[in-house]
């Protein structure tokens, strides 16, 4: 099966879902309680069909995540412990910080210190609109 093509839409929702969980696995009733499903059914279906793509695995009634991949909307992520974040936001708190340690470290104001203040706030701005574009995207 590609995988690609069917994690997408609601079946998308749901396995963002058990990626965020603290043990990798949830049940029925916390996926439809969680993303507003009509039924349990509902999501039965969409945990079966990460069952289908080997993605997950139903041990007595609870569903728990057996590989994990990184498709479209999912390589703008990384995950630690049950948080899952937009990988920029690495790139936009480094160079943050770098900007803030130059700002503490400039002693005169002059067209060099000028250049690099300048490129400094340009690149933070960037980095954190690129961050806030992925944070968007996230599924559910």
């Amino acid at each position: 099966m590609n995988v690609e093509a069917d994690l997408k839409g609601n079946t998308l929702r749901v396995y963002w879902l058990l990626l965020k969980s603290q043990d990798n696995s949830v049940g029925p009733r916390d996926i439809q309680r969680k993303l507003g499903f009509s039924s349990p059914n509902l999501a039965v279906y969409h945990l079966d069909k990460l069952v289908d793509l080997d993605l997950a695995e139903k041990i007595s009634g609870e569903y728990h995540l057996t590989r994990k991949v990184d498709v479209s909307i999912l390589k703008q992520f990384t995950k630690i412990g049950s948080v899952i974040i937009p990988r920029m936001i690495l790139y936009s708190s480094l160079w943050s910080t770098l900007l803030v340690f130059f700002l503490f470290q400039v002693k005169v104001i002059n067209f060099y210190s000028l250049f690099a203040l300048i490129f400094g706030l340009l690149g933070a701005g960037i980095l954190w609109f690129e961050t806030y574009r992925s944070w968007r995207t996230k599924p559910a």
